[in-house]
């Protein structure tokens, strides 16, 4: 019986001479000698031995050596065929376990199915975490250590800074090293990253929050002290990036060698659903972390203590820190699981052999140079590793086009919810949940999509760059939905003057004469909306003058405000704390098309990802991973949200003061928001759909006898082994 699928010289299976396959037909006396392949279950336990695996990086030579069913370890030695030499000296541990400790009932998760369980585990509580409660939480940390959104943006770019510091280490020894060990130790870091998070809560004290009635209405004439160090709590933030940092030290295995790890050990046509459903669930965790992040923000930080202030106003500060808590002991506890698995699965050394090159193809035939089995397993290696990449510009353009589309995912991804905040005057805990229920069907249902339609369609790599372009150019049109923006709601003394005129030059002039007598602190920020629907910087702002509470929602009622004419009747009017509420009708609209835009964003991820995995040699895979992901974070991760948050900044109409210095924002401009995101996003989607199609028109594919089916799949012509495909029924591969 012949080998199932053939082989390629890519994956450089150089048999032992006693393995001699330079005939196209084998005998078959001689094939059965020499490398029987199984056609279902039975011939496992058989006399013919398929060897054992190499205990070292999974190298094309051991590759023709690897059992192509498992076998118990006792069965491992006494299988071998007389006669022959076999490309494996030393036997490999093929049993899920921790050192000695393999019991049986762990075998059970011993597959494909398994493992991408526990990474997918691993995935969800890596975006829960730095995509999901880090960006649910950004208003909340800027408000309790009176921190910027650029300072906020830099705490966001510390987890991509980390990942580009340890990304060519981590991928390139552990592309051919032991992936899970350097999968489960970083999912343990990347929990000690989220309880180092969490940390500041601890050690600083109590939030104090200072509602209007407490340093007194109109009248009253309180100062409020100055605190002894203003912006000292602004310090922590050194704390956050720290706990990012190792958050992205901890992540940085899971999406280069997790994503190989699957790769290797399943059939090729089924490797674009298995990477789907891995970034499918590191697409939902973000959006669990929105919802969840959204309620956590409801609870005061405070656990247990009575405050008279309720969600909405700005001076709130919801738990953020008990996500991080509950995510970092929970990555704690998945990590043992991923400690324990093989370097290879039982069994997946069959879809290596039955591989086929889509590798590009150089000019000087150097990409052939990957195909050497020693090749790569040293430091000496890595120069001319770095170079063949380089002189692949398909695989540069799909870097440089990843680049761009990280960029606004990063970006939209830390400050969408302030976006949606600010557009709609929402509380931060209902723009968290929106953005999350946005980032839910769009984001977790596209990456799944995009990789079922790889494997539905069969597509080749070029195919799948095409596919990469059609969702960029979607995606492209779709923006233009910045265009649309809602107009901020009226505040005296910030948009407008108290009168209702406009303010001269935008400048701030919060006094007025029907409040010039009260004595109003700027310090003091607690909007009230007012009869006439404009929103005051505070009750004593607004001139109110005696307080009582809306039994209804809770609400504190301010009554006799000077600088409020009632509707009806002449006199003072009232005011409800909070914001007033946005009465623009634009949303539905901006939430269907921001919808979209997230949907084919995430629809090319897998598609560009799986053709990055084809275009480059299966011994580069690992390292091209770490290599693009390097470029992704240099360009796009980590100058995206420092970018976006520098726009917002510059949108800014009301900055917190405190005793002289400049916190947080309060109030930002909504058109100059609207204005600059738009522009980012036509500028990164036009610079994302010009590399795709460079990439397209300069990708080499391999000559067609390399094409599935041909009696030679081998680029070097060192194999020659031929596809039945009855000998490997579909139903076991999955």
């Amino acid at each position: 019986m012949a080998m199932p699928q053939n082989s390629t010289g890519e994956n450089g299976f150089c048999f032992a001479q006693t393995l001699d396959f330079s005939r196209p037909s084998p005998p078959p006396g001689e094939a059965g000698r020499t490398f029987d392949a199984p056609s279902g279950r039975e011939p496992c336990g058989t006399p013919l031995s398929n060897g054992t695996a190499s205990s070292g990086a999974p190298s094309p030579s051991d590759s023709c050596a690897e059992p192509l069913c498992s076998t118990t370890p006792g069965e491992e030695e006494t299988q071998f065929g007389e006669g022959i030499k076999y490309v494996s000296a030393e036997g490999e541990e093929l049993a899920c376990g921790w050192g000695g400790f393999t019991p049986g009932c762990l075998q059970l998760f011993n597959t494909s199915k398994g493992i991408l369980f526990f990474l997918c585990v691993a995935s969800f509580l890596q975006g829960m975490t730095v995509n999901g409660f880090i960006n649910t939480v950004i208003t909340s940390i800027e408000r309790r250590f009176d921190l910027r959104s650029y300072q906020s943006g830099l705490i966001a770019s510390s987890y991509d800074i980390a990942a580009c510091i340890c990304l060519t280490f981590v991928s390139y020894f552990g592309g051919n090293g032991h992936k899970p060990r350097w999968l489960g130790w970083g999912v343990l870091v990347m929990g000690l990253g989220s309880l180092l998070f969490a940390l500041p809560h601890f050690t600083t004290g109590r939030y104090e929050a200072h509602s209007a009635a407490e340093v007194g209405i109109c009248g009253g004439n309180q100062s409020l002290p100055c605190a002894q160090a203003a912006s000292s709590l602004s310090g922590y933030r050194f704390v956050f990036m720290l706990g990012q940092f190792l958050h992205g030290m901890g992540a940085t295995p899971l999406y280069t060698l997790g994503v190989t790890y699957l790769d290797e050990n399943v059939k090729t046509n089924y490797s674009p659903v298995y990477i789907a459903v891995f970034y499918t669930a590191a697409i939902l965790g973000p959006a669990a972390g929105y919802l969840v992040g959204g309620m956590f923000l409801n609870i005061y930080t405070e656990i247990g203590r009575e405050i008279d202030i309720t969600p909405e106003n700005t001076l709130w500060v919801g738990a953020w820190w008990i996500g991080f808590l509950g995510a970092g002991a929970a990555s704690l506890l998945i990590s043992v699981p991923i400690l324990g698995y093989p370097q290879r699965l039982p069994g997946s050394q069959r879809y290596i052999v039955m591989r086929v090159s889509e590798a590009h193809q150089l000019k000087d035939g150097s990409h052939k140079k990957a195909s050497d089995p020693d090749f790569g397993k040293t430091v000496k290696d890595l120069p001319r590793s770095v170079l063949l990449l380089l002189k692949n510009p398909t695989f540069i353009f799909l870097c440089l086009a990843g680049a761009t589309e990280a960029t606004l995912i990063a970006g939209m991804s830390t400050f969408g919810p302030k976006f949606l905040e600010s557009q709609f005057s929402l509380s931060a805990s209902e723009a968290a949940t929106f953005f999350g229920y946005l980032v839910v069907p769009a984001g977790g249902g596209g990456t799944f999509l995009g990789g079922f339609l790889v494997n539905k369609f069969k597509l080749r790599c070029s195919g799948i760059i095409k596919l990469c372009l059609l969702c960029t150019v979607s995606s492209l049109l779709a923006i233009f939905i910045f265009f649309i923006h809602c107009p901020n709601m009226p505040m005296a003394g910030v948009t407008q003057m108290y009168e209702g005129s406009a303010l001269p030059g935008g400048h701030l002039n919060l006094t007025a004469a029907c409040n010039a007598e009260c004595g109003c602190l700027q310090e003091t920020y607690s909007p009230v909306c007012g009869g006439d629907d404009i929103t005051y910087y505070s009750p004593c702002h607004a001139g109110c003058k005696k307080v009582s509470k809306n039994l209804r929602n809770g609400k504190k009622v301010y009554h006799e405000c000077s600088c409020i004419e009632k509707t009806l009747l002449p006199g003072p009017g009232d005011a409800e704390a909070g914001k007033c509420t946005s009465s623009c009708a634009k949303r539905p609209l901006f939430l269907f098309f921001m919808f979209v835009v997230i949907l084919f964003t995430f629809l090319s991820s897998i598609p560009a990802l799986t053709a990055t995995l084809r275009c480059v040699s299966d011994r580069q895979r690992s390292f091209a991973l770490g290599i693009q992901w390097i470029v992704v974070r240099t360009l796009g991760g980590i100058p995206g949200p420092i970018a976006f948050g520098s726009m917002i900044d510059k949108s800014c109409l009301l900055w917190q003061d405190q005793c002289g210095e400049q916190g947080s924002c309060y109030v930002y401009q909504n058109s100059a928001m609207s204005q600059y995101t738009l522009i980012a996003g036509l500028v990164y989607k036009v610079l994302g759909t010009t590399f795709f199609i460079v990439a397209c028109l300069l990708y080499k594919p391999p000559p067609p006898e390399s094409a599935p089916g041909s009696s030679d799949a081998s680029e070097n012509g060192n194999c020659d082994l031929q596809e039945h495909k009855p000998s490997l029924p579909a139903e076991e591969d999955i």
